[in-house]
């Protein structure tokens, strides 16, 4: 019996398609990652510059952030408060630190006030936190570039 001619069969190549969709969601949730890193930063608070600013070692276990404007209100999240409207915001943050199991002395006011603040609002701010009962607070400042 004649043999007849050898098919060739054509090389099999892999669809690259999922895997190149996939490497772009990957980078696509990283870069939201990263962005939710400075959530905690409002663009409308200008920080003072100093030689002495420098990261902290490590990050707070209990933080909470409060932003003073210029104008001397205070940021807590998205609500522009008045230092009197803060403290029964703070009250039921204390509140919600104990339900957690968390010691509210042990939470870490986060100070960021606008480089045009006066000294004595943020005096104010920290009296009305530590009426509160919080113990432990850092002022935040933009590093000075050399």
């Amino acid at each position: 019996m004649p043999r007849r001619g050898v098919r060739q069969i054509p090389e099999a190549e892999g669809d690259m398609t999922p895997m190149i969709d996939m490497t772009f969601q990957l980078i696509a949730f990283f870069m939201i990652l990263i962005n939710f890193s400075e959530g905690d930063q409002n663009q409308l608070i200008r920080l003072p510059a100093s030689e002495l600013a420098k990261p902290p070692d490590t990050a707070p276990a209990w933080p909470i952030t409060l932003q003073m404007t210029s104008k001397g209100t205070v940021f807590y999240g998205v609500d522009e408060l008045t230092l009197e409207g803060l403290q029964p915001v703070l009250d039921v943050e204390k509140e919600l630190i104990r339900r957690r199991g968390g010691d509210f002395r042990n939470t870490t006011i986060i100070i960021r006030a606008d480089r045009f603040a006066k000294t004595g609002r943020v005096q104010e701010l920290i009296r009305v936190c530590q009426s509160s009962g919080f113990e432990k607070f850092t002022l935040r400042a933009k590093q000075e570039s050399s």
